[in-house]
C-alpha cells in the first residue's frame, strides 16, 4: 500500500519524496495501527492523513478545532480533485445540505469536523451509515490537561472512536511535551511503537530576540526589511492590535487587525484578504488562534512576550511553511512579564497558577538565552539540539556577549535549594536569600537557615534571571506540576568549587537591530513576477488563495529551469497530474513566451529540485560565499576585517571557514587560523588535545574541558584548524 501512497504523493501532490517520518507514519496508518505523529508546524502533517484518505476505500474523518484551517484544506483538496467537505455553521443551508447528500451517497473521501460537531447525535447517526476507515485528530495536544491549549470537548473524542472500532486513528500535533504525549497515547490507546517524533527544529527560521526599546520604530524597521512580503505581528491585547494596525496603516503599510473582539464576519474577511495576498500584514492577538495555513509567510514579529514556549513555537511556525527562509523576531521587555504575571495572579486554581508561572519562566529563559536560541526551545519538547551553533539565530550569528563570573551567587542559590529540602520554587528561594519575613518563610523556619539573608547583593528580578540560567544550563531541574527545584549532578561540581559558573545577569542594552536574511530565490525574478501576477489573477477568478494554485517555491523552480514541455513541468516541485491538467498549458505558454523574448533555453532537470537539494544535503558543495571569504582570509584579511567587509558578525565568518574545511577544502597557510586566536602556544595545544579527546562535533565539551578559559570565538577558529589538520594529515 505504501507504493500506492507514493504514487498519490507524486501524481496528486506533485512531490517526489516523503519528508522526514512521513513515509513511516503513513505506512503505520495504512496497516491500521493507531498512530501518534509529532511533527513541527509546516512539517507536512496533513499529508499523513490526506494520503491514507486517498488510499482507503472508505471515509476519513478529520477533527480540527479551527474552522478556517478546515475550509482551507477542503479548498486545496478539491483543487487537487480529491473530494472533501466540511460540516460547520459557516456554511449556507444549501451548501450544508449538499455536503450531507454527498456523504450519504459516499462521494466524499475526507470529512472535516470540529470536535463538538463530531459529537452531536445527528452527526454520529449520519456517520454510522458511512464506511469510516480512518479518524484523524489534528491539534491532538488539546486532548491533554497538560497541554497549553486543553479543550474538554477533545477529551470526549473517545466516544467517536468507540463508535467506529474498525477505523484506524491517527493523532497529530506540533507541540507536545513528553508528558502530553503520554497522555494522548493513554487516551487513544496508542502503543509506544506507533509514536513517531520528528525533530521540532525548523532550520529555515531565523530566530532573533532584541530588547524592546522603541517598539513601534523597531517594528516598522523590521517590516521595511520585508517589502511586499506576507507577515504576521503578534500583540498581547486587542487594544495593542488595534493601535499598532492603525499606526502601520497611517504609515502606508498594508495591514489589518485580527482578534476576538471583531465580528466573525470581519475576522473571516480579513483572514481571506491576507491569504489571497490582498493585504501583506495581519496584526493579531497572541491568545487568539488564527488557523493560518499560508505557506509563504516570510516573517513573524512578536511585539509582546508570549506566555509560554508552546504558544511561541506555534506562532513562529506560521512562517516559512514552504521551506524557504523566514525571519522570526521577538521584542523582549520585562514590562510584558509584569502584565503576564498580573493575569496569572488572577487565576483561582493554585495548580494552574503554578504551571503558568513555570511556563512563563521557560519562555523567559529562551528570551534571555546567551547561547543558541534553539537549545532551550528544543529542550522544552524533550529534544537535544544536534548542533551547538545553529547558524540561524541571533546568538549564533552575532557577537559573543561578555559573561560574568557568577560562581559565588550561584553557590548561594544552589545551597539554599539544598537547605530548604529541594521542594520549593525560585520565588521562595529568593525570599530566603534576601531575608524576607514572608509567612511561608517563617512557617517553614527557613529564617533559621545559614542561607537566610545572604543574598542582598541582587534584587529579586536579578535573582530570578540567575535562577533561569541555572535551570537552562542544567544545574537545576524544575518539577512541572508544583515548580519545585532539585539539584543535578552538575550543581554539585559548582557547589564544591570544581567548576566555575559564567552567565549573563541581565539583557544587554539594544544597540543593534536584527538584519533580515535575503530570501533565497533562484529563479529569474522578472519571470517570477509575471508568474505571480497571473497566478493571482487565476486565483481570484477561481475564488482561491494563490498558493492553492502553485506555491512560491514551484514558481521559483519554473523560473529557474524554464520548462518547455509537460514532461519537464511535471519534474517541478509541487506539479502533479491534477495541476498539470488544470494549469499546465497556461503556465507553459507564459514561460516559453518569456524565453523567446529573452533568448533563454530550458535548463535540463532530470531530477526535481527537491532531489537536488536532498543530494546536496548528503554531499554538500562549498558555497560561493564560503569560497570568497576563505580566499580573502588566505590573502591575509583578519576575521574582524572580513566581518566589516561583508557586514556580518565575526561568528558568521567563522561559520563560513568551518563549512569550507568541512567540505574538504584546503588552506595554504592554516597557521594564520592560530594567529587569529591570539592565544599562547600552550593554550592552543591544550585546546587541540581537547578536540582530540571530545571530537570537533560540538564545542561545549571542549569549552568545559578548558574550564571556560578559551572563548567560543577562539574555539571556532581552533576547530577549523583541527579539522583541516586531520583532513590533510
Amino acid at each position: 500500500m505504501i507504493n500506492q501512497a507514493s504514487i498519490i504523493l507524486k501524481n496528486v501532490f506533485g512531490f517526489d519524496q516523503f519528508r522526514e517520518s512521513q513515509e513511516a507514519i503513513i505506512d503505520n496508518v495504512l496497516h491500521r495501527r493507531n498512530t501518534l505523529a509529532i511533527m513541527p508546524t509546516g512539517g507536512g502533517k496533513s499529508l499523513c492523513y490526506q494520503i491514507p484518505g486517498g488510499v482507503f476505500d472508505g471515509l476519513t474523518i478529520v477533527i480540527s478545532p479551527l474552522i478556517s484551517l478546515m475550509q482551507d484544506q477542503v479548498r486545496q483538496l478539491n483543487e487537487l480533485a480529491i473530494p472533501a467537505c466540511v460540516l460547520n455553521s459557516s456554511l449556507s443551508d444549501s451548501d450544508y445540505q449538499n455536503n450531507l447528500d454527498a456523504l450519504k451517497q459516499q462521494q466524499i473521501k475526507l470529512l472535516f469536523l470540529a470536535p463538538e460537531t463530531a459529537l452531536q447525535s445527528n452527526i454520529l447517526d449520519l456517520l454510522t451509515n458511512c464506511d469510516v476507515a480512518c479518524i484523524a485528530i489534528d491539534e491532538a495536544h488539546c486532548i491533554s490537561e497538560w497541554g497549553h491549549d486543553f479543550r474538554p470537548e477533545y477529551r470526549q473524542l473517545n466516544r467517536l472512536i468507540e463508535c467506529f472500532p474498525r477505523a484506524v486513528c491517527i493523532a497529530l500535533t506540533a507541540t507536545a511535551t513528553p508528558r502530553v504525549r503520554d497522555d494522548i497515547k493513554r487516551q487513544l490507546n496508542i502503543v509506544d511503537s506507533s509514536e513517531f517524533i520528528s525533530s521540532f527544529d525548523r532550520p529555515n527560521l531565523f530566530i532573533g530576540v532584541v530588547p524592546k526599546d522603541n517598539p513601534y520604530l523597531q517594528c516598522k524597521k523590521f517590516v521595511e526589511q520585508h517589502p511586499e512580503q506576507s507577515g504576521i505581528i503578534y500583540c498581547q491585547s486587542r487594544k495593542g492590535v488595534d493601535e499598532l494596525t492603525s499606526r502601520l496603516q497611517q504609515d502606508g503599510f498594508s495591514a489589518l487587525p485580527y482578534h476576538a473582539g471583531l465580528s466573525s464576519i470581519k475576522r473571516s474577511e480579513y483572514q481571506e484578504r491576507f491569504i489571497r495576498d490582498d493585504v501583506n500584514i495581519i496584526v493579531a492577538t497572541i491568545a487568539f488562534g488564527m488557523g493560518i495555513n499560508k505557506p509563504d509567510v516570510r516573517y513573524v514579529l512578536h511585539y509582546d512576550l508570549p506566555k509560554n514556549i508552546e504558544g511561541y513555537y506555534q506562532q513562529i511556525g506560521r512562517a516559512g511553511r514552504d521551506g524557504l527562509d523566514a525571519d522570526c523576531l521577538l521584542l523582549f521587555g520585562y514590562g510584558d512579564t509584569g502584565k503576564i504575571r498580573f493575569f496569572i495572579d488572577q487565576m483561582s486554581n493554585e495548580q494552574e497558577k503554578r504551571l503558568a508561572n513555570v511556563h512563563l519562566n521557560q519562555m523567559l529563559a529562551l528570551a534571555e538565552a546567551e547561547d543558541c536560541r534553539r537549545t532551550p526551545l528544543l529542550a522544552y519538547f524533550g529534544e537535544q539540539s544536534a548542533r551547538e551553533n545553529c547558524a540561524n539565530c541571533d546568538n549564533c550569528t552575532g557577537e559573543s556577549k561578555e559573561k560574568s563570573d557568577l560562581t559565588v551567587p550561584a553557590q548561594k542559590f544552589l545551597s539554599c535549594v539544598h537547605r530548604t529540602g529541594q521542594r520549593f520554587g525560585s520565588s521562595h528561594i529568593i525570599d530566603v536569600l534576601r531575608g524576607s519575613s514572608a509567612e511561608k518563610v517563617l512557617q517553614n523556619q527557613h529564617n533559621l537557615l545559614s542561607t537566610y539573608n545572604i543574598g542582598n547583593e541582587y534584587n529579586k528580578k536579578q535573582w530570578m534571571t540567575l535562577a533561569r540560567q541555572l535551570i537552562q544550563k542544567g544545574l537545576l531541574n524544575q518539577e512541572e506540576q508544583f515548580g519545585g527545584l532539585k539539584l543535578t549532578q552538575k550543581a554539585g561540581d559548582v557547589l564544591k568549587g570544581k567548576v566555575p559558573f559564567f552567565a549573563l545577569l541581565q539583557q544587554p542594552v539594544a544597540t543593534t537591530s536584527h538584519t533580515s536574511k535575503t530570501l533565497a530565490n533562484p529563479g529569474d525574478q522578472q519571470l517570477v513576477a509575471i508568474l505571480k501576477a497571473d497566478r493571482k489573477r487565476l486565483a481570484d477568478e477561481a475564488n482561491l488563495p494563490p498558493y492553492a494554485i502553485f506555491s512560491d517555491r514551484t514558481l521559483n523552480e519554473m523560473a529557474y529551469y524554464f520548462p518547455h514541455s509537460e514532461e519537464s513541468l511535471l519534474r517541478i516541485h509541487g506539479v502533479g497530474q491534477a495541476k498539470l491538467e488544470k494549469y499546465g498549458t497556461h503556465f507553459l505558454n507564459l514561460i516559453t513566451d518569456y524565453c523567446q523574448q529573452h533568448d533563454l533555453q530550458e535548463i535540463s532537470n532530470n531530477q526535481s529540485m527537491s532531489q537536488v537539494n536532498a543530494s546536496k544535503t548528503t554531499k554538500p558543495t562549498t558555497s560561493a560565499k564560503s569560497i570568497e571569504i576563505a580566499q580573502a582570509f588566505e590573502n591575509g584579511q583578519s576575521v574582524m576585517a572580513l566581518a566589516e567587509t561583508f557586514k556580518v558578525k565575526p561568528n558568521t565568518i567563522n561559520n563560513h571557514l568551518y563549512r569550507y574545511v568541512q567540505q574538504g577544502q584546503r588552506f595554504t597557510r592554516p597557521d594564520f587560523l592560530l594567529e587569529q586566536t591570539q592565544l599562547e602556544r600552550d593554550k592552543i595545544d591544550q585546546a587541540l588535545n581537547a578536540f582530540e579527546q571530545h571530537t570537533a562535533e560540538r564545542l561545549k565539551p571542549v569549552y568545559d574541558a578548558l574550564n571556560e578559559q578559551v572563548s567560543y570565538d577562539q574555539l571556532h577558529l581552533l576547530r577549523v584548524y583541527f579539522i583541516h589538520t586531520k583532513a590533510n594529515a
